[in-house]
């Protein structure tokens, strides 16, 4: 059986990403925007959550970062929503620097648990300060009339995600990494830095994060602390990436676009049931894709992809 070429299927989700616009319905566009904000959060986890293995339930708190930042800039000095995005994202990165060397000497279950009490304590903090984030009111910001621009700009930095997880796979900075997820203490004992690549990796994870939550207030028009915050978004990136695969470089792009499909299709036909029906397909993928579609793949020799060390851990 001839393998799939993971270039090819890159290049054909770049076509279809460019074209989309030209011939698909504002419904589609809509819907795509969405798709490519979850796909920059799962690549954005996946570097320190995949590969580093530090998981955790913790990242919407830099998306929300990111959405007050975003919104406020454009509500309060009408600053352009593309621009409002660079700073959010370079907000993301300091707030992760103090953030990531507080909690990064958290291990295991202690740091995901850490990190899910950091994004309760910003939402509490969103809805107390109502002087500056307009507490549960909520921000509403002018409606894009064309969502196009918006979409261009989303599915770029989606791009560029998927180009510099590439490079992170294929570099001793992502052998280093992994040795951490395996061993810490070992890759410790080896002259590994451990502790400057895992707060740079924190901090570089929580760039691209901050900069999609201006973009998705721009997206809604609106943005209040239990959107910006929300769970569900945490959940689903995570789902996404474990998914897909853990640590690879097509795991975020095929469980975004299958769970994606999944979500949009069980909302629009049995609302009632969604979420549940969302959580049993996940635990099934779960339960028999342990390592996700993208290692089974290689395991079964689908896939052309990863270095013969990955190939022989993939096929455990």
């Amino acid at each position: 059986m001839k393998k799939i070429n993971p270039l090819g299927i890159a290049g054909l989700a770049g076509i279809v990403a460019i074209v989309l616009p030209f011939f698909g319905s504002d419904y589609a566009i809509s819907f795509s925007i969405q798709l490519l904000i979850f796909l920059v959060l799962a690549y954005s986890w996946n570097w320190i959550g995949g590969y580093a293995g530090y998981t955790h339930f913790g990242q919407v708190g830099f998306f929300g970062i990111g959405a007050y930042v975003g919104s406020l800039l454009i509500f309060h000095w009408d600053v352009p929503w593309y621009l409002a995005a660079i700073v959010a994202g370079f907000a993301g990165a300091v707030s992760a620097v103090p953030l990531g060397g507080a909690m990064l000497r958290l291990k295991g279950p202690f740091f995901a648990i850490g990190m899910f009490g950091l994004a309760r304590v910003l939402e509490a903090f969103a809805l107390g300060f109502d002087s500056i984030t307009q507490g549960g009111t909520g921000i509403y910001l002018k409606p894009l009339g064309d969502l196009r621009p918006l979409y261009y700009v989303v599915a770029a930095v989606a791009a560029i995600m998927v180009l510099l997880t590439w490079k992170l796979d294929n570099s001793r900075l992502g052998l280093k990494l992994l040795a951490i997820r395996e061993d810490e203490s070992a890759a410790e004992s080896l002259g590994i830095p451990t502790t400057r690549l895992k707060i740079g990796t924190f901090v570089a994870s929580a760039i691209a994060p901050a900069a999609m939550g201006s973009l998705y207030a721009v997206y809604l028009g609106f943005i209040d602390p239990p959107t910006a915050f929300a769970s569900n978004i945490e959940l689903t990136t995570i789902a996404m990436v474990l998914l897909g695969g853990m640590g690879t470089v097509l795991g975020p792009l095929c469980g975004a676009v299958v769970l994606s499909i999944v979500n949009e299709v069980l909302w629009a036909n049995y609302p009632q049931i969604y979420l549940a029906s969302v959580g049993v397909i996940v635990l099934l993928a779960v339960l028999f894709m342990p390592r996700g579609i993208v290692n089974l793949g290689m395991k079964r020799g689908w896939l052309a992809i990863g270095r013969p060390l990955f190939r022989r851990l993939a096929a455990r």
